[in-house]
């Protein structure tokens, strides 16, 4: 059994829930009510950290916590973040500015049916805006009630250790798995220094461990995984060969391969927790699960051994996508 975490000032379970796909992301969300029975589910389960953000279907993601879970409100973790915006033409943007960030939490309360967000993250780093007035604005929300701590997404270790220094930060949040791994060039060791939780998500490789992708993927339109270059027919047939390895590596140790893969990530360290998102109330269980699991070290090793950076075929985002990454990259 894998204990309860330290997130935000709270013991949570450390597998929490990232909710951005019931509305957005890998292909068309499910209908409405089978959103919610999700949700319901999940805190029948026990999950009591859910993740969600401004941007996760232009609002509508938080709308459907606020809508599900507003009579739970006191039996979860409530994150949500800011900073990622939409321009006119449909583009994206990043504006963390202090005035921007303050309406956006005003906003976020009243879409999610609450007077305070537990922790609430920026979601990029604004480069037009100094640290300074950034983490300022959220330490007034803070003062004000209105959110109980801070975090940060896809900063490197630089830019969070200044921060840190401005106003204690409680959580970073990126991207971490057994096939992306530049946490570990640098910010997951700064976060385990500093006393920061590290929050992982896609720590199932966006669905690519999870032992349901075939040889030849089929991402529609709305699947944002069809411009990643890891799954591009370039790059997949390796990857997949990867992958069929590691399913045998589950199957071996008679566990499913998403959670031999959260297994991988909660062992990297006691401040480490993921958040797989799923529309699936199998998966749902399934992942939550991983908790009571007793994984071999040995497995847990082979798994590292399997896949990693030196491995994977092809970078985790295109040169576009990128340059909105303020995490450490490998060369």
């Amino acid at each position: 059994m894998i204990p309860e975490r330290a997130l935000a000032g709270r013991m949570v379970a450390p597998i929490g829930l990232g909710c951005m796909n019931l509305s957005w992301a890998y292909g068309d969300p499910p209908p409405h009510d089978e959103k919610v029975r999700l949700l319901e589910r999940a805190i029948e389960l026990g999950y009591d950290h859910l993740d969600t953000s401004n941007i996760y279907g232009l609002g509508r993601n938080e709308s459907l916590i606020g809508e599900a879970l507003a009579d739970r409100r006191g039996d979860y973790l409530l994150a949500s973040k800011t900073g990622i915006v939409v321009k006119d033409g449909g583009a994206r943007g990043i504006d963390c500015s202090p005035q921007a960030m303050a309406r956006s939490i005003d906003e976020s309360l009243a879409r999610l049916k609450t007077d305070h967000i537990d922790l609430f993250y920026m979601h990029r780093l604004d480069r037009t805006v100094p640290i300074p007035d950034m983490v300022g604005a959220l330490a007034r929300a803070i003062e004000a009630g209105k959110i109980g701590a801070y975090g940060v997404s896809e900063w490197s270790a630089a830019h969070v250790r200044e921060a840190h220094a401005v106003h204690p930060m409680a959580a970073v949040q990126t991207e971490y798995s057994l096939w992306t791994r530049q946490p570990e060039i640098a910010v997951l060791e700064t976060t385990r220094e500093l006393g920061i939780a590290f929050v992982a998500f896609s720590p199932v490789a966006r669905g690519a461990l999870g032992g349901e992708l075939g040889d030849d993927p089929a991402f529609g339109d709305r699947d944002i995984r069809k411009g990643m270059p890891r799954f591009a027919e370039e790059h997949w047939p390796a990857n997949r060969a990867l992958i069929a390895r590691f399913e045998a590596l589950a199957a071996e140790a008679g566990i499913a391969p998403a959670q031999l893969a959260l297994a991988w990530v909660l062992a990297q360290g006691p401040h480490v927790h993921a958040i797989p998102g799923t529309t699936s109330i199998a998966h749902l269980e399934e992942n939550f699960a991983t908790l009571s699991l007793d994984i071999a070290p040995a497995t847990i090793a082979a798994a590292d051994d399997l896949i990693n950076q030196a491995t994977v075929s092809g970078p985790r985002y295109s040169p576009a996508m990128q340059a909105s990454i303020d995490t450490e990259d490998f060369a």
